[in-house]
């Protein structure tokens, strides 16, 4: 996956992740209501630039995790691997 990829893959994502849990989380704290509603796009602007900063960090750990535990063992048959 390229640079430019990744990054674009992120500012979707996160734009999609800070949307969706900046409505849920202020519909469950103040119910479907006017005030919900016109509280949603300050909390998403709120949201998104934060949800954006920690993939920059939390992307390459969580692909290095997932390395580190998808790794196969030494040892092992190519059967037991899948």
């Amino acid at each position: 996956m390229s640079k430019k990829s990744i990054f674009l893959t992120q500012v979707i994502m996160t734009f999609i992740m800070a949307a969706t849990m900046s409505g849920i989380m202020g519909l469950i704290v103040t119910g479907p209501s006017m005030e919900w509603l016109a509280g949603w796009p300050r909390q998403f602007i709120i949201a998104w630039p934060i949800a954006f900063a920690v993939t920059m960090v939390a992307w390459p750990a969580s692909m290095a995790l997932s390395s580190a535990i998808l790794k196969p063992r030494k040892g092992r048959s190519t059967a037991e691997k899948a």
